[in-house]
């Protein structure tokens, strides 16, 4: 039902089509005994003009006006703003966009009109697991929100990263807590989640929250870096926040080692052969989900650069002819190795974009939840018939990749 209509921006034929030099015209429903009409205010320069509609009427003016007297007309229904703008050539664009609700109507005793009031819908705004305007202590300290609940413009990018990670932890949520109850004999334990390379901690912060404050789960968290000032600083919000059952440690994911298995194991930008390391660790422990973003692939570069006079002779070429590309193509290859030795593990593995290519190249991020959690631990199998499932890729190029050592 059409509840009011605006026209605007008057042809040079208008008085020929009308009779007068209207220069716009406003429409608007009308409520009355006799059902529903509308009641038209008509403008020139110095006058004002009146005139009544029923439905067929009102549909046959706009039929004969709309983009021909008046280029520009404006529709509002109970449902849609509809908008049709004319060129100088006669073509007529039409724009809509939807009404927050329907029109609310104020009905004026002496005018017997309805003043219709309605709300375009604003562009949808993204819905966020930490919202702006609530204070979220970790972020506060951070100096990421103000004591107010207000991100800081320069800290919106890290603020947006940290809500898209904790997406990726809503998404395995499930699988934990089935795994965590599968293996209970009673109540289960604790969520058990290490972060290696967990530098300033902004996530291992915002995963302990999401656990213990959103989802009311409990969990043991334990960062890990090689920065002894970094995990100082850590250890000092941790005390100053007065949380439980979060920890940060100075070490190597190569020598780490503790006799509990982690649920979890989360390790982002660690540089090079670190994100192995993390791999392997992940998988000898049977880690019920794993999710890694690597960074600084230089082990396959370096082992192409040594077999480079070789492979500029076979289909490899293009790929190794400029450094930026072949630098592209290694962290690719890396990855991918990695995503099929995590396969071949047991684990189901899915290769995901962490955030906008547009704030870091270093955005791919390999997820891997484990098939089936409750299966005992074992030694990563890296067996001959493991290795049979890429070996024209591994044999091509001639590299040893870490994660199949």
């Amino acid at each position: 039902m059409m509840l009011s209509v605006s026209l605007s921006k008057p042809s040079k034929n208008v008085q020929e089509i009308l009779g007068r030099e209207y220069e716009k015209i406003k429409i608007k429903i009308k409520n009355s005994a006799d059902g529903i009409s509308y009641y038209a205010e008509m403008f020139t320069k110095t006058q004002a003009f009146h005139k009544h509609f029923s439905e067929k009427e009102l549909e046959d003016f706009l039929l004969q006006n709309e983009g021909k007297s008046f280029k520009n007309c404006i529709k509002i229904t109970e449902t849609e703003e509809i908008t049709s703008l004319a060129n100088k050539k006669g073509e007529i664009r039409v724009f809509t966009k939807p009404i927050r609700n329907k029109a609310q109507t104020d009905v004026t005793s002496s005018q017997n009109t309805a003043n219709l009031k309605y709300f375009a819908i604003p562009q949808r705004q993204k819905k966020y697991i930490l919202e702006e305007g609530e204070p979220v202590p970790f972020l506060v300290l951070l100096g990421i929100m103000t004591p107010e609940g207000k991100v800081i413009s320069s800290k919106y990018d890290k603020f947006r990263q940290i809500n898209r990670f904790l997406e990726f932890i809503k998404d395995i949520t499930p699988e934990l807590i089935k795994a965590k109850k599968s293996e209970a004999s009673q109540s289960p334990a604790p969520v058990r989640i290490v972060d290696f390379g967990c530098g300033k901690s902004y996530l291992t912060f915002a995963i302990h929250y999401y656990f213990t404050e959103i989802k009311q789960i409990p969990c043991s968290i334990e960062g890990l870096d090689l920065k002894e000032d970094v995990i100082s600083y850590c250890n000092e919000i941790v005390h100053k926040l007065n949380l439980k059952n979060i920890i940060f440690r100075t070490g190597n994911i190569e020598n780490y080692s503790e006799e509990e298995n982690p649920d979890l194991i989360i390790t982002l930008h660690a540089c090079d052969t670190a994100t192995d390391y993390a791999l392997k660790y992940a998988v000898e422990k049977n880690a019920k989900a794993i999710l890694s973003v690597p960074c600084c692939q230089h082990q396959i570069n370096q082992q192409l650069d040594k077999n480079k006079s070789l492979l500029l002779k076979n289909v490899m070429e293009p790929l190794l002819k400029w450094g930026i590309i072949k630098e592209r193509f290694s962290a690719l290859v890396t990855d991918a190795l990695r995503g099929e030795w995590l396969e071949k593990q047991g684990y189901n593995v899915q290769m995901l974009e962490f955030i906008d290519m547009e704030h870091t190249p270093k955005n791919l991020m390999i997820r891997a939840v484990k098939k089936s959690a409750s299966k005992p631990a074992t030694k990563p199998q890296n067996t001959q018939e493991t290795k049979k499932a890429i070996p024209k890729l591994i044999n091509e190029l001639g590299i040893a990749p870490e994660i199949f050592k």
